[in-house]
């Protein structure tokens, strides 16, 4: 049995001996490794985490989550075990300091590029709106509603806790830039429902130089001045007032930008009726439909006939003088 008075002199191994073979297997931490951690410790405005470090790391309140948190005890539990985000080097103290919120900020970018690409409607309740348009949460993050993109016949500041369908824009994390489109899905929510060719009733809702905004069903479509009649027209003005009920055709869904292209000019029994007499373009507007509708149907086929009924390129073997015979 040993001695247990034996110097360290006698054994050859100091307390300096010691910490330097600590320091030789300390780990080292650098801000932006993601390393996991135990709650040791709730305090009211942070945390005391163990990471393997030598001092313990904190983890201020303000970065316990992409959501507002007020009480620790909301999002953290003690000895819970999870992956921190390590957002600044040591202090004088030797501290790290640490992050959940980066973690969940990068996940939230990554799903939001994902849903992007998958083209999806997501929902989300508005919580604030400003001159500019309406502010959203997706994922944690804040969303841009621009108000062009806002299709609906409330005031701006009556939608917020409105729960409205959307589309996004853009995501771009680099200029933390999230804008979305409520307009853009109901536009395609609407168009599952719509076929070129189909007469619908709408109502006059803007007058533009370029033409009319027509709403039909909830969606705005827009009437160019070039698709009123086939006569010249200086000014829309000339034509529609607002608020006049009018019939119009589809000539053009565009899904990914949201749009609907309208038609009165293809109702036209005669070249300028929309200009002459409105009322017969709207009475006979089914049965002009259905002649466009055909006219487009003969066309494709007769497209689709070019392409059956191009000669085949005959291939003509050539003679190949051979090594062997």
């Amino acid at each position: 049995m040993l001695n247990q008075d034996v110097k360290e002199a006698d054994i050859g191994f100091t307390h300096e001996d010691f910490a330097a073979l600590l320091d030789q297997y300390d780990y080292h931490f650098n801000p932006g490794d993601t390393v996991s951690g135990t709650v040791f410790s709730l305090e009211p405005r942070g945390a005391l985490i163990d990471i393997g470090a030598k001092t313990a790391a904190y983890l201020p309140i303000q970065e316990m989550s992409i959501n507002r948190v007020d009480h620790p005890e909301e999002v953290l539990r003690s000895n819970e075990t999870r992956e921190f985000f390590i957002l600044t080097d040591e202090n004088e103290d030797g501290q790290l300091t640490l992050s959940i919120r980066r973690i969940e900020y990068m996940r939230a970018w990554e799903r939001v590029r994902q849903l992007q690409q998958e083209d999806a409607t997501v929902r989300s309740g508005v919580f604030a709106t400003n001159r500019g348009g309406a502010l959203v949460r997706i994922e944690g993050l804040r969303g841009f509603i621009p108000g062009s993109h806002i299709s609906t016949r409330k005031p701006k500041e009556d939608l917020v806790g409105e729960d409205l369908p959307l589309k996004f824009l853009e995501v771009d994390e680099e200029r933390n830039r999230l804008v979305l489109s409520h307009r853009r899905a109901l536009v395609e929510r609407k168009m599952n429902g719509l076929q070129v060719g189909e007469v619908v009733l709408g109502a006059v809702r803007g007058l533009k130089p370029y033409g009319a905004f027509i709403d039909i069903g909830g969606v705005s479509g827009l009437l160019h001045i070039s698709e009123i009649s086939h006569d010249h027209i200086d000014t829309p003005h000339s034509v529609l007032n607002v608020n006049d009920e009018i019939k119009v055709m589809i000539i053009d869904l565009d899904a990914e930008r949201g749009r609907i292209s309208l038609s009165t000019k293809q109702l036209e029994p005669e070249p300028g009726d929309m200009v002459k007499n409105p009322d017969l373009v709207y009475d006979k507007a089914e049965e002009m439909a259905a002649k466009y509708r055909e006219a487009m149907r003969r066309q494709a086929a007769e497209q689709a006939g070019e392409l059956v009924d191009e000669p085949e390129e005959v291939y003509v073997e050539e003679e190949v003088a051979v090594a062997v015979d």
